[in-house]
This record gives structure tokens, sequence and C-alpha cells, in this order.
């Protein structure tokens, strides 16, 4: 059966590899043009390899954020390649190693056959961005959402990271997301803590659990389940949840994410 006139041809192939400790590595490649990204680059050697396994060369590296475990593969990658361009968060600008294009919010990247939307995802570092292909139903949200969480809040405010993840979570339904680390099961443990009475956490954990006695990723995710299971994309419409981090009646989303976030910084599940 031939695909709906209604749905766009994808134009990406991802491919998704371990690296260092927890990270994941992605490549995005275009095969018509033969561009290939790197989202994130934690270890230049390890995506040198899955790269030359592939034949793929890398033509663009796009940074979500100045963390190391990001940033530490660029010079490497960029001296290795040929006019590699590297893109990055335009706030975070003077901390991205090898940097040629400085984006924020709104703007748009072209890549291959489609583009990338640009979208604010502050919080965990101020400047973070994610990377939207709307072609392709997919996301690249580095540390900023992850299955069944979200990243520390080192650099932001509480109303900068809710912000954030609210544009992320008005991303429709299908959209899959890719997140940067294998934190699902510790998130899962959190997340039934503060949510008990939901059912549907309670089948995706167990789904989890399986996995990873697998040893299998649980990520990407898909952003619909995401909506009905992550704690922190609930903070308004869960009473469970903040019932359970102690907010009190008519307490802001805001302030309610701040005592979610603060209650998985000090959980011991």
């Amino acid at each position: 059966m031939s695909a709906s006139n209604n749905q766009p041809t994808p134009s990406i192939t991802v491919a998704q590899f371990p690296c260092l400790g927890d990270n994941y590595g992605y490549l995005i490649h275009d095969e018509a043009t033969g561009e290939t990204a790197a989202i994130d680059t934690p270890c230049g050697a390890t995506y040198q390899r899955e790269l030359d396994k592939r034949g793929w060369k890398l033509t663009h590296i796009f940074n979500t954020h100045h963390h190391g475990d990001h940033t530490d593969g660029n010079l490497p990658l960029k001296e290795a390649g040929e006019n590699v361009q590297i893109y990055g968060p335009i706030d975070e600008k003077d901390k991205i190693p090898g940097i040629d294009v400085a984006v924020g919010a709104g703007d748009v990247v072209s890549f291959g056959r489609g583009e990338a939307t640009i979208m604010d995802a502050g919080g965990h570092t101020h400047g973070h961005i994610a990377y939207y292909f709307p072609k392709d139903d997919k996301a690249f949200v580095g540390d900023a959402l992850f299955a069944l969480g979200c990243g520390r809040m080192f650099e932001g405010t509480p109303k900068q990271f809710w912000g954030a993840l609210e544009g992320l979570r008005a991303l429709p339904d299908e959209t899959t997301v890719y997140c940067a680390h294998e934190y699902t099961e510790s998130n899962a443990k959190f997340a039934v803590s503060v949510e008990p009475g939901n059912t549907q956490l309670q089948s995706r954990v167990k789904e989890i659990l399986e996995k990873r006695a697998k040893g299998e990723p649980t990520v990407p995710s898909n952003l619909g389940v995401e909506k009905r299971t992550n704690p922190f994309l609930r903070v308004d419409v869960s009473e469970e949840i903040r019932r359970n981090v102690g907010a009190k009646e008519g307490e802001s989303s805001v302030s309610v994410f701040a005592k979610v976030r603060l209650a998985k910084d000090t959980f011991r599940g």
C-alpha cells in the first residue's frame, strides 16, 4: 500500500549508539544529499568509528548545550572532516568549541532535503536548545527532556525550564524524542513515587524494566506517551503529583514544577 499523499516523506535516517557511560550518540543522514550531522559529540572517537562503519561523511555538528559530554568531540571531528559546520546555542556560543553558527529559538537550520526548527530548551543550562525536524517528526532534546524525566536545573530558573518543557510538550504526539542519556529506569522509580495511581505509567514502567533487564535501550520515546506518563510534563494536569509534592491549592505550575524537580534531586528510591 502506498503512503498517503498527506504524509511527508521522511528525509533523515538516525543512527543511535551508546557513548561514554550512559550517553547516547546520534548521527543523522540524508541519503539523497549525503549530508550527515552529529547531534552533540560526547566522544569524537566513537562518532568517527560510527561514521566510518556506515561510510558517511560528517558535514554538520548540532550542539544542544555546552556541557563537555555533549561537546568534547567537536574539535577532533571538525579537524578529521572537511568543511564541518558546527551549530550551537547563541546564548552559549562562547562555550561551544569550534562553533561556526550560533542559533536561537525560532531559527531554522537547513539540513539535507529538510530543516530543523530551533526550540528554546533552557533550564538544564541557560542557553540549551533543541532541534525539531517537523518533516520527520523527530526532536533531539539533549538533556532538557528525558524519557520519564528532565535534566537537572544547573543554570536556569523554574520559570524558564517549565516554559521550555511546555514548548516541547506542545509538539505533536507522534513526535519521536531523542534524549541524550539512558536514565529511564531511575526516572521511572521517581515517576511512580509521585503518581502511583497512573495506570499508563505503571504499564510503561513494566516495559522499561523488561527492556533494561535485556540490556535494551529505552530511548527514543514517543512524545504522546511522555505527555501521559512523564511527571515533569504533568505538573499542571495531575492532582496526584501536586498533592504528593506538597503543592497548595492554586499554586502555580512553575512553583509545582520546582517542587517536583527538587523532589527528584533528593530522591533515593
